[in-house]
């Protein structure tokens, strides 16, 4: 615990076999109460390694995708009694070292939300960023900021923390069961009006580290754009979409 806030880290994971052990170990687990790992029907040993960390586990009959299984570790975090969750991917390409800085962020009080930007220190292409993937980032990052009224380094990062509130506000579980979840999760949260902060993370691009490939990216940076139109309509009162109708 951090001051009596309940910590669980969250882990939607999908053939992380031969990195969830190192990934575990970063984990400091003096602050973490719980560990929670959402295996989306892996085909590789994801569970079975899972099993011999201890790590409560979650396993999907089906594959639901990046979204679905996000849904599947928040609805576990809550009924876990979790004041804070942190969700870290076991592929390994976020450090788990920053879950304390990220934790205490949020237990101040002065954040809802932190994210850890891989742009903010200047070094994502030194830890291998393909060169579209960090001109995209830029690109769509500027956009949104400009349809959301936002000051965001980035919207894509997949190392995130949040209080328990923003997770029983937004309605979440409207959101697309594939990698747009995270773009409309943050522009909801956006929405809410609720108070966002970023720390610097360095990132490693490897072999064993998740990534979706170039057309599925074209794919996610439309929805990307489409998810922050959609908000500006909403913002100005010409639609109601239930993506930012908040409980």
């Amino acid at each position: 615990m951090v001051r009596k806030h309940k910590i669980v880290v969250v882990m939607p994971a999908y053939n992380a076999a031969k990195t969830l052990i190192t990934t575990y170990n970063e984990i400091p687990l003096d602050l973490v109460d719980e560990v929670i790992l959402v295996d989306d029907a892996s085909t590789d040993e994801t569970s079975e390694v899972a099993r011999q960390l201890g790590i409560n586990l979650i396993v999907h009959a089906s594959n639901l995708g990046y979204g679905g299984n996000q849904k599947t570790c928040y609805d576990a975090a809550l009924k876990a009694g979790a004041d804070i969750v942190i969700m870290l991917h076991p592929d390994y390409q976020y450090t788990p070292k920053l879950i304390g800085a990220m934790a205490y962020l949020l237990e101040s009080g002065e954040f809802d939300i932190v994210l850890g930007s891989r742009i903010l220190g200047g070094k994502a292409r030194n830890g291998g960023m393909p060169l579209y993937k960090y001109i995209a980032n830029r690109a769509l990052t500027f956009m949104q900021n400009v349809l959301m009224g936002a000051k965001l380094s980035e919207y894509h990062t997949g190392y995130r923390a949040y209080n328990r509130k923003v997770l029983e506000t937004i309605p979440w579980k409207e959101d697309s069961n594939d990698f747009v979840f995270d773009n409309q999760f943050l522009s909801q949260a956006i929405y809410a009006d609720f108070r966002i902060g970023e720390i610097t993370c360095p990132t490693k691009y490897f072999k064993e580290a998740s990534s979706i490939n170039f057309s599925r990216s074209v794919k996610y940076g439309l929805g990307c754009l489409s998810t922050a139109m959609l908000f500006r309509l909403n913002r100005m009162g010409w639609i109601k979409s239930s993506l930012f109708k908040l409980k």
